[in-house]
């Protein structure tokens, strides 16, 4: 292992770090990036790995949120707590569970569909559509909290979710989207989102171990890998803490703009240089 490969891997960490979060498709970033810097990183297990690392760093910033949740829903459950906390946090458990449905299916349905022979201009085609859904929803200001949201909106949610196992469709961004959509402010929307991520992304890790630890790329690129790994937590925490102030300030168009930008770039780079 050289030491230009391992900058190359330890480079889609850091582009993984920064992208998934924020709604402009990392899974989109990752194709971009292997076609222009010629990373043969092939098949789902590096970037299930990478989004295993994303994971551990969004457990860190929402592990408050986290912790009263789980204290809130033990109490409702085995203490018989119904104080307003105990209730809006059962009822907002559910909710994940629910908006967690639709892509778990989705996601065993479609396994063996989704694949790493995307192209970048079908990537493109994505991204215009990711900045297309950012632009419309670039001025609703939704004022549900937690306690408001339904089963309905939950599932609006959820299926937002299934569009995402699209490369270029940014995950954060669809579901975004549908957040915002059925009536969420912007900051509850938020942490619904990543909330939502922990489910879904936790249930991917668990599914990939055997495919992760039997990457043939693993025992000659182990230390690629590990490097990757820890740039990606470090990457992902400071891209979310970035997307939270974003977020206070109103200024998701401006990831709509720069979805339309890589996108066109896509486009082009797909029918001129591929």
């Amino acid at each position: 292992m050289d030491i230009i490969t391992t900058i190359k891997y330890v480079f889609l960490g850091l582009l993984q770090g920064l992208t998934e979060p924020i709604p402009v498709s990392s899974s989109g970033h990752l194709v971009i990036a292997r076609e222009l810097f010629g990373i043969e990183a092939t098949g789902l297990s590096f970037e299930i790995f990478l989004n295993t690392a994303s994971l551990i760093a969004i457990l860190v910033v929402y592990r408050k949120d986290i912790i009263s949740i789980l204290q809130n829903l033990w109490r409702f459950v085995f203490k018989g707590a119904r104080d307003n906390d105990a209730v809006t946090d059962f009822k907002y458990t559910i909710c994940l569970i629910i908006a967690t449905i639709p892509v778990g299916v989705a996601g065993l349905l479609l396994k063996d569909v989704i694949g790493d022979n995307i192209s970048v201009g079908f990537v493109g085609v994505m991204l215009l559509f990711t900045g297309l859904a950012l632009w419309f929803i670039k001025n609703k200001r939704g004022e549900k909290r937690d306690g408001d949201i339904t089963v309905k909106d939950s599932i609006i949610v959820g299926l937002s979710q299934c569009i995402a196992l699209t490369p270029g469709i940014s995950r954060s961004g669809a579901t975004l989207v549908g957040s915002i959509a059925v009536g969420l402010s912007q900051k509850n929307a938020l942490r619904f989102v990543f909330l939502l991520y922990i489910p879904v992304s936790l249930g991917t890790a668990l599914l990939s171990v055997g495919d992760i630890v039997n990457d043939p790329n693993m025992n000659t690129l182990w230390l690629a890998y590990l490097l990757a790994f820890i740039v990606t937590v470090i990457a992902t925490y400071f891209a979310v803490k970035w997307l939270q102030n974003v977020m206070e300030n109103g200024n998701l168009i401006y990831f709509a703009y720069y979805c339309f930008v890589l996108g066109a770039f896509s486009i082009l780079y797909q029918l001129i240089w591929a």
